[in-house]
C-alpha cells in the first residue's frame, strides 16, 4: 500500500539528545515542523479533492471520455482525505489524553 500523503516514512525510531530530550520531537527529520508538514499535506489533499471534482466535472459536460482516470482520482481523493481525517482523529485522542493528565 503506498502513501499518498507522505505521513508514514521509515524514519528509524526517536533518538535521545544529550538534553534528555529525543531528538526531532520539534522537528520532523527533515527539518520541517508538524505544523508545515500538515500544511502541506492539506494542501496536498486539497489538490487531490480539486482535480477529482474537475475530472468529474468534466466528464459530466463531455469535456472528457476516460472513466478510468476519472475513477482513479475520485479514489485517490477519498483515500487521501480518509488517512487525513484519521491523522486528525489521532491528534485529537492524543490531545484528549493530555487534557485528563493530572499535574
Amino acid at each position: 500500500m503506498t502513501d499518498p500523503l507522505g505521513l508514514i516514512s521509515g524514519s528509524g525510531g526517536v533518538r535521545p539528545t544529550p538534553q534528555g530530550r529525543p531528538a526531532g520531537a520539534d522537528q520532523a527529520p527533515g527539518g520541517a515542523s508538524f505544523k508545515d508538514l500538515l500544511m502541506e499535506n492539506l494542501e496536498q489533499v486539497n489538490k487531490l479533492q480539486t482535480d477529482a471534482s474537475k475530472a468529474v466535472e468534466d466528464l459530466q459536460t463531455g469535456q472528457r471520455d476516460d472513466v478510468e482516470t476519472v475513477l482513479a482520482a475520485t479514489a485517490k481523493a477519498d483515500l487521501a482525505f480518509r488517512m487525513l481525517l484519521q491523522v486528525r482523529n489521532k491528534v485529537m485522542d492524543s490531545y484528549n489524553e493530555l487534557k485528563d493528565v493530572r499535574v
